[in-house]
């Protein structure tokens, strides 16, 4: 079977006669049955798509080890797991655009998959739209069959030769779209914000490109759809389209290989995790998958703990019985040769990050009025911005607003257009670039992060420059690859540990979660939150900003920066409250007519002025401390059940009980908190 070659394509129709399968060398085809949860209910339904026991090498790494899993018609599945582990290698192996050495493989008779790679590979010189439209092959082969015969016929050739031709393109035509794919390809790439389709792709950013292949998947109209890193290199408004598209707007079955994981907690119904231990479903998005996985986990750590509390009593009882080795005792010396031999649970290496700080002054960053630009024009203008140590930036904005300019001026790569940038006396920077540039692919990863050093202070410890790596879950053969031989999350991991092996106290990271599995990537929020300087950080992941942000740093739309303090969350708070403002205004205007100025100040005069306390709002004032008390201690009450270990063996049904509980008692302490402000400032009123 011949791979495919494009980066986002339609499988080759194909299979046994009768069959309703197409098989791969063949494999026969496994018991595909799919349980998928909706509304609350498992539901059966027959695979569109499966594999069982699928094993893949290359050379002596074994990267897939008995994997299998099946996807349903409509289906929405996250993959998920280390770098390395083998998600993208099982992606292109589903995707036929590569085979396993061994297992089975099984396709639905006509089955039309699509694959997104993480790095789209589309022709520099195709315009855009026929960058899209290449995804619908057979509907451009039938319209060229159809333009053939038309010309044909216009020339006088032979009706009884072209006019079967043109009518069977026409059907074909019909079939796989109708005569407005083009238009639905531009309003496609609209919706993307790429509004010039007779640019050539070659032209394109990263950004821009991927945003290309995306529409070319879409509009292809696949039954599956299997889309590897699809986040990576997206703008934060793009990521939402992707999400509601998928929600409402896609209706085959999906395959997402991502680590962002607001995309898996909104779109899929089922995360698939890929391990040493093998593959492992979950039904639901990342809470629920982060929920059963610390089961799993307390479950393996009991088994285990009894496995060595059974060894230590039964060889406790061989020494005291040297002698004694009757017929039934060499039996229970089987046993526990048995369990001896037995293999423990392979558990994934998880990366142990930190960052090196060193001291700083009340300031580590001043920007005063700054514009910044390239060749002296300016992308956007006015920020002032003052930055102490433990502030942490998130800047946010849609591709091509600048973001990645800010940081090149902030290193002081680019002069600014206008202002001054001010850094403390005792500022030191470290700088992670979004390409991860400076890494020799000819050199092993030992050597790219050592450079020539043998030790290293990391966090506090004096560690040798072998067991620093290895806190980036580098052991000691994965030290000796070559860097060119890496996945791209291996290559940020690299990048990581070359940036944070000096101290520092300004951390400024250009997309730094591209590619890190989630793993790695809670390791790094958690060694951010415990760093104690600066850190300024561009980049797409919602969860990772609403975790790490102590400020957001907006680019806006006239070319302005707004400054909101707070995580993500926050800045999409003002931001929602602050259209509410504007259609409130926009309406009062059309209703009324613009003020002037006299009126406006009318308005303003008449507003209601806050009243003085009720006797009866001053009784329940008095009463109100007592009650949110007790509604905080009950809550305190709650949220230790959460973090006691044993809450996570319970059933699911009751654990969603329970954190139903423990949001309706954060509720009441916030409508008490709330109403105890309002009656406290209105206490002191004449």
């Amino acid at each position: 079977m011949t791979p495919l070659s494009s980066t986002v394509d339609a499988v080759p129709r194909g299979g046994a006669a009768g069959s309703g399968l197409s098989t791969v060398e063949g494999w026969k085809a496994p018991d595909a049955v799919v349980f998928v949860s909706v509304k609350g209910r498992t539901l059966a339904a027959v695979s569109m798509l499966s594999a069982r026991e699928v094993h893949k090498a290359y050379g002596n790494r074994s990267v897939l080890s008995g994997a299998s899993l099946a996807l349903a018609a409509g289906q929405r599945a996250g993959l998920v797991g280390r770098n390395g582990a083998g998600k993208s290698t099982l992606a292109r192996i589903l995707a036929r655009v590569e085979l396993p050495d061994a297992g089975e493989v099984v396709w639905s008779k006509d089955l039309r998959v699509c694959y997104l790679e993480q790095e789209p590979r589309l022709a520099a010189d195709d315009t855009v739209l026929d960058a899209v439209l290449a995804g619908k092959r057979d509907w451009l082969a039938a319209q060229a069959r159809h333009a053939e015969a038309s010309a044909a016929l216009a020339r006088g050739e032979s009706a009884q030769q072209w006019l079967p031709v043109q009518t069977e393109a026409a059907a074909e035509i019909e079939k796989h779209g109708g005569w407005d794919v083009a238009h639905e390809a531009e309003a496609m790439l609209a919706q993307l914000r790429i509004v010039d389709g007779a640019r050539p792709v070659g032209q394109l950013s990263g950004g821009q490109r991927r945003r290309v292949a995306l529409a070319r998947a879409f509009i292809s109209d696949p039954d599956v759809l299997i889309l590897d890193e699809p986040t990576n290199h997206l703008d934060i408004p793009t990521i939402e389209w992707l999400e509601e598209h998928l929600r409402s707007e896609y209706r085959g079955a999906a395959l997402l290989v991502t680590h962002d994981r607001y995309l898996l907690d909104r779109v899929v119904d089922t995360t698939f995790e890929l391990s040493r231990a093998g593959l492992f479903r979950v039904d639901g998005g990342w809470e629920a998958y982060l929920i059963a996985k610390a089961e799993r986990l307390a479950h393996e750590a009991r088994v285990e703990a009894n496995r060595q509390n059974y060894l230590r009593r039964e060889l406790e009882w061989l020494r005291r019985q040297p002698k004694a080795r009757t017929t039934k005792s060499k039996s229970r010396v089987g046993r526990v040769e048995a369990a001896l031999a037995q293999s423990t649970v392979e558990v994934d290496r998880v990366a142990k990050l930190g960052v090196s700080g060193t001291r700083s002054g009340k300031t580590v960053l001043e920007l005063d009025e700054l514009a910044i630009g390239r060749d002296h024009t300016p992308l956007a203008s006015g920020l002032t911005l003052r930055l102490s140590p433990g502030q942490r930036v998130g800047v946010v904005g849609p591709n091509g607003c600048g973001k990645s300019t800010l940081l090149a001026t902030l290193r002081g790569e680019l002069e600014p257009v206008a202002g001054r940038i001010t850094l403390g006396k005792n500022t030191r920077v470290a700088y992670l670039d979004q390409a991860r540039a400076g890494l020799d692919d000819t050199t092993s990863v030992f050597d790219v992060v050592a450079d020539g050093r043998s030790v290293v202070t990391f966090a506090g410890e004096t560690l040798t420059m072998r067991a620093y790596l290895e806190r980036f879950s580098f052991d000691t053969a994965a030290q000796q690859q070559r860097v060119g031989t890496l996945s791209g999350g291996e290559r940020a991991r690299v990048a990581l540990a070359k940036i944070l092996r000096d101290e520092t106290n300004l951390l400024i990271l250009d997309e730094p979660t591209n590619d890190l599995d989630v793993d790695t990537l809670g390791a790094l929020e958690h060694a951010l939150l415990a760093f104690g300087g600066v850190v300024v950080t561009v980049t797409h992941d919602r969860w990772f900003l609403d975790r790490i942000a102590t400020h957001i740093l907006a680019f806006e739309p006239d070319h302005s920066f707004d400054v909101v303090v707070g995580n993500y969350g926050d800045y999409l708070a003002k931001r929602v409250e602050s259209r509410a403002a504007k259609t409130k205004a926009s309406e009062r205007r059309e209703g009324t007519g613009v003020q002037t100025e006299s009126t406006r100040s009318v308005t303003v005069e008449n507003e209601p002025r806050p009243r003085k306390l009720t006797y009866a709002e001053r009784l329940e004032l008095d009463k109100l401390e007592p009650k949110i008390e007790a509604a905080e201690a009950k809550l305190a009450e709650l949220q230790a059940q959460l973090e006691d270990p044993d809450f996570y063996r319970k059933p699911h049904e009751q654990q969603r009980t329970f954190h139903d509980d423990v949001a309706q008692a954060e509720a009441l302490v916030g409508e008490l908190m709330t109403r105890w402000e309002d009656l406290e400032a209105r206490r002191g009123l004449a």
